[in-house]
């Protein structure tokens, strides 16, 4: 190796620890060739993000960054800004630690939802994530409902899906509670876990491999952030107790973090969502309802809603017991739910497009400087 590539390789092996590899670097290369990177911008991770401001990480160094006025007048959609664990490339400035993020690498997975309130717009929460972890405890707080939700997004995601069970010694049903989530996981692996006692660690280490990242969603107060300090083996996160009345958490994460662990793989760590408002998963329902679409295979009527058709497999199983008939009230619930998305999604669309051809011949403003 000559000299003038060993500094290379020693960068990329640097990117790799955080997560690089061969497709990012051909989407990088894409960009430079498509001119929506300068020709001095390098890629870096965005490890948090704050209020509009980020820090990134390039593998030698970590400095603030925000989005350059260019990329801001570019995005439509909020989700076309850059979230955590996303690949960005950035213009270092020269005076000072600081960089402006001059565009945003393709992502190979998201895991997002409806924005909370009426705006109807897509919230990334973490991005390029290989696993999810679906962190939920065994305690007054345990929903096999809200699960269900979490899996939903979780695959649509396009990364595997995880179920943590944690605080099994707040519980006198473990047993029982772990039946009834496998019942509903569609297959995803389910753990239980014990933070705070250090116990059954290994198995999530195990998705963690070098360059591999995880994201830790799920309530406040479910052990998420003792998880991760129990994981990079010190308190590197914040840490309170639920109230004894309700198992409510009490949120101690404010935003999400991009963290490294020993192991060389990384976790994002996210605030418990008060809200867990449905965006894209028409696809994931498949997946998670497999009992059910398979049941409506025998349905009479191929359009069959399972909501009072005559000859309706679904409800004929509900009604005999082979169905819960709260998981099907959930499904009929969600499907609503989604009938209603879509209509305000399509109202959105228009807009969008609307906005995307006023901007599209428009240049961003420029300030003009004055002479002292």
């Amino acid at each position: 190796m000559s000299e003038s590539q060993a500094p290379q390789e020693d960068r990329l092996r640097r990117l790799a620890r955080i997560g690089w590899d061969d497709s990012f670097a051909e989407a990088c290369a894409e960009a430079s060739r498509a001119a929506t990177a300068d020709a001095d911008a390098e890629p870096a991770r965005v490890a948090i993000e704050f209020n509009h401001i980020y820090r990134v990480w390039t593998g030698e160094s970590e400095f603030e960054a925000t989005v350059s006025g260019r990329l801001k007048h570019r995005a439509v959609r909020r989700s076309e800004l850059p979230a955590v664990g996303d690949w960005v490339m950035v213009r270092r400035r020269r005076v000072e630690d600081h960089a402006s993020i001059v565009a945003v690498l393709p992502r190979r997975s998201w895991f997002s939802r409806k924005t909370a309130g009426t705006v109807t717009d897509e919230q990334i929460v973490a991005a390029n994530v290989d696993v999810v972890f679906l962190a939920m405890a065994l305690d007054g707080d345990f929903s096999v409902r809200r699960l269900e939700r979490y899996l939903l997004l979780a695959r649509e995601s396009g990364a595997t899906p995880v179920v943590l069970l944690t605080k099994p010694d707040r519980s006198t049903m473990t047993a029982a509670q772990c039946a009834d989530v496998r019942a509903v996981s569609g297959g995803a692996p389910v753990h239980v876990v014990n933070p705070k006692a250090g116990e059954g660690l290994a198995p999530v280490a195990a998705y963690l491999t070098y360059g591999r990242t995880g994201a830790l969603l799920g309530s406040s107060g479910v052990g998420k952030s003792t998880l991760i300090n129990r994981l990079v083996g010190e308190e590197v996160q914040k840490t309170r107790e639920v109230r004894a009345t309700d198992s409510k958490g009490r949120h101690t994460t404010m935003h999400r973090e991009l963290v490294q662990l020993p192991s060389g793989g990384l976790i994002i760590d996210t605030p418990g969502m008060r809200e867990l408002q449905l965006w894209d998963v028409e696809a994931a329902v498949r997946e998670t309802f497999d009992d059910i679409e398979a049941l409506a295979d025998g349905c009479h009527f191929t359009n069959c809603r399972h909501s009072g058709e005559p000859r309706c497999a679904v409800t004929a199983a509900s009604a005999d017991g082979r169905l819960d008939p709260g998981r099907l009230d959930s499904y009929l619930r969600l499907q609503e739910e989604l009938v209603g998305l879509a209509r305000q999604r399509d109202v959105r669309a228009e807009l969008d497009e609307k906005r995307r051809n006023r901007t599209a011949g428009r240049p961003p403003r420029r300030s003009i400087k004055l002479e002292p």
